[in-house]
């Protein structure tokens, strides 16, 4: 009789462990069910809408934000640079490429949390497309590092994950079906503080 009690707390311990750990794993992840990749961005079009999946709802629950619906904008979010590996705060990135038309669109640099990083400076960790400067066919290129660069640069300093969250409000991709042919910025890695 022990035994099979034993068993049973076993059973259930490893029941509540896989399902908790697969549910935080959910809520975490930055693809999954609704998720749309273009590049190294990854964004949830419907996380806003009705439409939303239960995770993505939970998510917005769990993070108490307000999402933004189809007609407002579009969220994309970077967990690695365009080679595949993880972002970290300690290395220069490079984003450059065309930007979709949007009437404004802002980048900043994040936590696991997703929030603004803190940089301790009066400088913040984020841009907008209003104070971006632009190469003569539109596109941009800015410098993320912990030192100051020329052009358009983002600051960001500490170790640690990153993440760039991208937003794109009152922009025709939000409601389109055809993100697939919506192109971004590429991320590149630069040198990495030791």
């Amino acid at each position: 009789m022990l035994k099979n009690a034993l068993l049973t707390l076993l059973a259930v311990a490893i029941a509540v462990g896989l399902g908790g750990g697969s549910v935080w794993y959910a809520l975490h992840a930055q693809s999954g069910v609704g998720a749309i990749r273009i590049g190294p961005w990854t964004a949830f079009p419907d996380i806003g809408t009705p439409n939303a999946d239960p995770y993505s709802q939970a998510r917005i629950a769990r993070e108490g934000v307000l999402a933004l619906g189809r007609a407002e904008g579009l969220a994309f979010v970077a967990e690695s640079d365009s080679a595949g590996q993880k972002l970290r705060r300690e290395c220069a990135y490079t984003i450059a490429g065309a930007f979709p038309t949007a009437r404004f669109w802002t980048l900043y640099a994040a936590d696991q949390s997703l929030d603004v990083i803190a940089t301790g400076k009066a400088r913040p960790a984020a841009l907008h497309s209003y104070e971006v400067l632009r190469q003569t066919d539109n596109s941009a290129s800015i410098s993320v590092s912990s030192r100051p660069a020329p052009g358009n640069w983002l600051l960001v300093n500490g170790t640690g994950t990153l993440y760039f969250v991208l937003t794109f409000y009152d922009t025709p991709i939000a409601n389109s079906t055809g993100l697939s042919d919506v192109t971004l910025p590429g991320i590149v890695k630069g040198r990495c503080d030791a």
